[in-house]
């Protein structure tokens, strides 16, 4: 299976409806503002297999200090296949001047994120404000 990679912003709602519900995540409910959410992105980097979206990861960041890394989703048919990592692998290049990598995991995905180096603090929370 031939996996191409692309800095893209521009992802057409269907594409991103289907991603983020392939995962169960409920902003797939709002493709139109996660459209948005991905153009204002600082970057945003795509895994596509022919012409299907397969997976993504975007960063917000102040671009001296801290980078954000806010969606990393892969398609579960996709998963374990190096994708998220290559995904990740290329964030973590790309921001390798900033000082401080942030993202939010969920429970089952922590192993995950140490395999690429984060590290989980037990004196920080996150904290949300969502309506979502």
């Amino acid at each position: 299976m031939k996996i191409s990679y692309s800095w893209t912003k521009d992802f057409n709602t269907a594409d991103l409806e289907s991603l983020y519900l392939s995962v169960g995540w409920e902003s797939g409910k709002f493709p139109e503002k996660l459209k948005k959410a991905l153009f204002n992105s600082h970057r945003v980097y795509s895994a596509w297999h022919d012409n299907k979206l397969v997976g993504l990861m975007n960063s917000i960041t102040d671009t001296a200090m801290t980078a954000y890394f806010q969606y990393l989703l892969v398609r579960p048919d996709y998963q374990g296949k190096g994708i998220g990592k290559a995904l990740t692998r290329k964030m973590l290049e790309v921001y390798a001047d900033i000082p401080r990598k942030v993202l939010i995991s969920m429970e089952d995905k922590v192993n995950f994120y140490t395999s690429c180096g984060f590290v989980q603090h037990t004196d920080k929370s996150p904290m949300f404000l969502s309506s979502l």
